[in-house]
């Protein structure tokens, strides 16, 4: 990923999808308190099922990506069989490798209500959560933990943890449009909304960075994506647009990382966040050393802040650019082990990769209003 300049013509695409901030009930406190934590055993760098199998190179067309994708997909077979998997393959030349074409292979992980489910595709909006698999080719070895192994740990961890909600909600709705005897009917009792887990292929450069030595997996998936129409009567037209919002981790992992607001149309969702940050670490369920301002300090940016800001080239980019909402994880300034041989697994702050999870976790229910078919309150 790289610093880029912010366009209008960006910001303008940013807008085209009307987005929502509709209200959704806040987690209560019991609720908060009572979410599944993170195993320490999970993520230890040697031995933990989530992350230890992610911290080897996992450079696109090597072993490595096999072994990643494998691990990425057996977990959700296992454990979550649930969750549609789908595979997005494609090829591509690289400058590093002449004429020889390079396999990509992105993980698409969807959870959805069964109703927009049994009715075909194209009816749910997607709550989106990304990050991208594949290591930096140079320098040999390069395991890229925060680039990004932890982070899809991470994600991983926060599918496991939102499932037995996404079931209680789907079950007291039907439930409850039975009763009322308007089970078929549209969306004031039975919501439309699922979580799909996009795990990325080929974010890294093969030698530079260009528009076309980087994001092969993303600029792969989101053309297909647009292109891929779906019947008349559908409520989307394509996969692009169920994207509800788009949520990006990426180089997550080291102590303190201060998380800037990005993009003004998504100022509501990253404000969301950061409350959620703030009442976890106020009741003291987060791990980590809160430093000198919190991972997401800018809740009170104004609109007139955005002017003349730069984003960070990432996999949202090509997303972003046919009118998906983004909000960007990433830190600025960057980890100081970014790209070196550094970005290992003993060089990641556990404390703050599990608080990662716990406040992605919070912010994924919260979206999907779990709060009402779950007991306690305030």
């Amino acid at each position: 990923m790289r610093p880029a300049p912010f366009p209008a013509l960006l910001s303008l695409l940013a807008s085209v999808f009307p987005l929502s901030s509709d209200a959704y009930t806040p987690l209560s406190t019991s609720l908060l308190k009572s979410l599944p934590q993170p195993k320490t055993t999970d993520y230890d760098p040697s031995t933990g099922s989530l992350l230890a199998p992610l911290l080897i190179p996992r450079v696109p067309g090597t072993e490595g990506q096999l072994l990643a994708q494998a691990h990425l997909a057996n977990f959700f077979r296992t454990h979550l069989p649930q969750w549609e998997l789908i595979w997005q393959n494609s090829t591509s030349t690289t400058p590093a490798t002449g004429d020889k074409r390079i396999p990509f292979a992105n993980l698409i992980l969807r959870r959805e209500p069964p109703w927009t489910k049994s009715r075909g595709p194209g009816e749910a909006g997607f709550l989106t959560l990304v990050a991208h698999y594949d290591s930096k080719r140079e320098p040999e070895g390069f395991v890229g933990a925060t680039d990004s192994a932890a982070p899809c740990a991470v994600l991983m961890d926060v599918a496991r943890a939102i499932e037995g909600y996404l079931v209680r909600k789907w079950k007291q709705e039907e439930e409850e449009a039975k009763k009322s005897g308007k089970e078929t009917s549209a969306k004031g009792l039975l919501s439309w909304q699922g979580v799909q887990i996009l795990f990325l292929d080929g974010e890294e450069a093969f030698v530079s960075w260009t528009d076309t030595d980087s994001l092969y997996g993303s600029r792969a998936l989101a053309e297909e994506w647009e292109s891929s129409v779906y019947p008349a009567m559908s409520t989307f037209k394509n996969p692009l647009q169920q994207i509800s919002l788009f949520v990006l981790l990426d180089l997550l992992g080291s102590k303190h990382p201060r998380i800037p607001s990005y993009f003004q149309n998504t100022h509501w969702a990253y404000k969301k966040m950061a409350v959620i940050e703030g009442r976890l670490r106020q009741l003291g369920l987060l791990e980590s050393e809160a430093g000198s301002e919190p991972f997401l300090p800018e809740g009170g940016k104004l609109a007139t802040d955005f002017n003349g800001r730069s984003f960070v080239g990432d996999d949202h980019v090509p997303f972003m650019q046919r009118g998906a909402p983004v909000l960007h994880l990433i830190p600025t300034p960057f980890p100081e082990v970014w790209h070196t041989m550094q970005d290992d697994g003993e060089h990641l702050d556990m404390p703050t990769v599990r608080d990662w999870m716990r406040i992605v976790t919070a912010f994924t229910l919260e979206f999907m209003d779990v709060q009402n078919s779950e007991p306690g309150g305030e």
